[in-house]
C-alpha cells in the first residue's frame, strides 16, 4: 500500500462506526488481505488516530481478522492514552475549580474541551498534548499567577517569555500532573473577529461545571488550527486528527452552514479544510459542502503532494521559511510602537535567557 492509499484507509476506518459505505468498503479490504498493517500503524500514529482507528476497528467487531499481536499492541496503546485521558479531565476540572473560586471561568479548547463535553465515544480515542483554555483578555495575567501560586512553573525557569508572540502564556506544568498548561488569550493568530467577545454569548456550560466552546465555535476554532495556525492552508497537507473532530462535530451540527455564515477573511481557507475533509472520508453527507473553482484546486493540490512527498517536503520547507522571516519583520516592526514587543527583543538580546 502506498502512503496515499495507506491513509484513506485509515480515513476511511475512522467513520467506519457512521458509514456503511465505508464500513462495506473496509471489511472488503480486510477480508481480501490487501491491508498493509504495518503502514496502517506507521501512518495512523503518525497522524495521532491510533487509539481512535482502534475504537473503530473494534466498535465493528472487525479486529478478528488482525494479527493478534497487532491487536494486543493497540489495544494496550488505547488503554495508556484512556488511562492519560482520565487524568487530564481530572486535572481540567481542579484547574476550572481554582479559577472560577476566583471568579475566572476558563473555556477549554481543542482535545481537552472535546473530552470534558464527551465527543468521543470512548475517551480514549482522542491523543491529547496539552490542556489548552482560554481566558478574558484583561484576566490573562492574573489568571498566570494564580496557577502559578499553586504549583504551576514554566519547565525552564529562565525560559524567555514569549506570550506577545503566541496566543498563550509558555507552557507551564505542575509536579505530579501528567499534561502542560497552556493559557490563552487568543485562539488563533489572526482573530479579526473570532475572539473572546465572539464566543462568549454561546458557550456551553457543562454539568461537570466546565464551559467549553459551542459546537459551531468548535467547527470553527478546529478549522482555524489545521488551516492558520498549522498553517495547513499554505502546506497543503492533512492532519487526520483535525479532520476526525471536524467529522465528529459534523454529527452534531452542520458544518457547511457554520462555515458559510461565518464572515472572516479566511473563510475560504476554512471551506478548503472541509473539502479536503469530505473528500479523505469519501465524502459523508454530514460532510457537505459547496463546490467551487478553489476547493477543487486546493484538493488536486494536497493530492498532489501526497503522491509527491520531495515536493510536499520542499513546499512545507519554503513556508516554514517565509513565516519565519515574516514573522521576525513583523516583531521588528512592532517593536517601534509597541513596548511590549521592545521589551520582548531587550529580553531576547540582551537577558539571553534559555531557550
Amino acid at each position: 500500500m502506498s502512503y496515499k492509499e495507506t491513509l484513506f484507509f485509515v480515513a476511511k476506518c475512522l467513520t467506519i462506526t457512521h458509514e456503511k459505505v465505508n464500513y462495506k468498503l473496509v471489511k472488503e479490504k480486510i477480508e481480501a488481505d490487501l491491508v498493509d498493517w504495518d503502514a496502517v500503524v506507521k501512518v495512523s500514529t503518525a497522524h495521532y488516530v491510533f487509539p481512535a482507528l482502534y475504537c473503530n476497528l473494534k466498535r465493528a467487531h472487525f479486529l478478528h481478522y488482525l494479527p493478534t499481536n497487532l491487536v494486543e499492541y493497540m489495544q494496550h496503546i488505547t488503554n495508556l492514552n484512556r488511562e492519560r485521558n482520565q487524568s487530564i479531565i481530572t486535572e481540567a476540572k481542579e484547574i476550572n475549580k481554582l479559577l472560577v473560586s476566583n471568579n475566572i471561568t476558563p473555556i477549554f479548547l481543542k482535545g481537552t474541551g472535546n473530552l470534558l463535553e464527551g465527543l468521543y465515544q470512548d475517551i480514549a480515542e482522542r491523543m491529547v498534548g496539552d490542556i489548552d483554555f482560554l481566558v478574558k483578555p484583561e484576566l490573562f495575567n492574573l489568571t498566570v499567577n494564580i496557577l502559578k501560586k499553586n504549583g504551576y512553573h514554566k519547565k525552564t525557569p529562565d525560559y524567555l517569555d514569549n506570550t506577545v508572540l503566541n496566543r498563550h502564556y509558555p507552557k507551564i506544568t505542575k509536579k505530579g500532573k501528567i499534561a502542560a498548561i497552556e493559557v490563552h488569550y487568543k485562539m488563533i493568530s489572526n482573530e479579526k473577529g473570532f475572539d473572546f467577545n465572539f464566543i462568549k454569548k454561546s458557550v456551553t456550560k457543562l454539568v461537570n461545571n466546565a464551559t467549553v466552546l459551542s459546537y459551531n465555535n468548535q467547527v470553527l476554532l478546529t478549522c482555524f488550527n489545521k488551516q492558520i495556525n498549522d498553517k495547513g492552508q499554505w502546506t497543503k497537507t492533512i492532519s487526520l486528527r483535525n479532520s476526525y473532530d471536524l467529522y465528529l462535530l459534523s454529527k452534531q451540527t452542520s458544518v457547511k452552514t457554520t462555515l458559510s455564515n461565518f464572515d472572516h477573511s479566511e473563510s475560504n481557507s476554512l471551506k478548503n479544510f472541509l473539502s479536503v475533509t469530505n473528500y479523505i472520508f469519501n465524502s459523508p453527507q454530514s460532510l457537505e459542502y459547496t463546490k467551487t473553482h478553489k476547493t477543487k484546486k486546493y484538493i488536486k493540490k494536497v493530492l498532489f503532494f501526497m503522491n509527491n512527498p520531495k515536493k510536499s517536503a520542499a513546499n512545507k520547507k519554503k513556508w516554514e521559511l517565509y513565516f519565519l522571516y515574516k514573522h521576525r519583520f513583523s516583531v521588528i516592526l512592532k517593536s517601534f510602537y509597541v513596548k511590549e514587543y521592545r521589551k520582548y527583543l531587550f529580553d531576547r538580546f540582551f537577558n539571553q535567557p534559555k531557550l
